[in-house]
C-alpha cells in the first residue's frame, strides 16, 4: 500500500508559483526603490531652491542697506556685512566719480550664493538706480 504518491504536476505548479512570487517581489522592490530615490531627489532640489530664494532675499536686503547708507551719507564708500543667524550678506559700494556709484551685494545661505550688481548715476535730490541685475 502506498501512503504517499508523488504527483508530478503539483511540484511543477509550486515551482511556477514560487518563481512568479519571486519575480513579482523583485519588480515591487525595484519600483519602491525608484520612488524613494525620486522622492529624495525632489526633496533635495526643493531645499536648494528654498536656500537660493533666501540668498536672493539677503542680497536684496544688503542692496537696500547700501542705498540707505548712500542716502545717509552721499560720500559713503566701503563694505559692510549683515548677519541673520547663520546666514549673511555683504555689500560693497564703489565711487565711480561724480555721483556715479556701483553696489555689489552678495547673499549667502549655506552653500548657495546670489549676487546683485546695482549702478547709480545720481544721488541728489534723489537716488537714481540705472541698473539692478543679478550677476554670476
Amino acid at each position: 500500500m502506498k501512503l504517499f504518491r508523488k504527483n508530478k504536476f503539483n511540484n511543477e505548479k509550486g515551482f511556477v508559483t514560487m518563481f512568479a512570487v519571486l519575480v513579482f517581489g523583485a519588480v515591487a522592490i525595484a519600483i519602491a526603490s525608484s520612488v524613494l530615490l525620486i522622492g529624495l531627489g525632489s526633496s533635495k532640489t526643493g531645499f536648494i531652491i528654498e536656500e537660493s530664494s533666501k540668498a536672493k532675499s539677503l542680497a536684496n536686503l544688503c542692496a537696500e542697506s547700501a542705498l540707505q547708507e548712500i542716502r545717509n551719507s552721499t560720500a559713503f564708500v566701503g563694505t559692510n556685512t549683515i548677519s541673520i543667524g547663520p546666514d549673511s550678506c555683504t555689500y560693497d559700494v564703489v565711487d565711480n566719480g561724480a555721483e556715479n556709484r556701483t553696489i555689489t551685494s552678495t547673499g549667502t545661505v549655506g552653500t548657495v550664493v546670489r549676487k546683485i550688481l546695482i549702478t547709480i548715476d545720481q544721488i541728489n535730490p534723489s537716488i537714481n538706480v540705472t541698473s539692478w541685475q543679478e550677476v554670476s
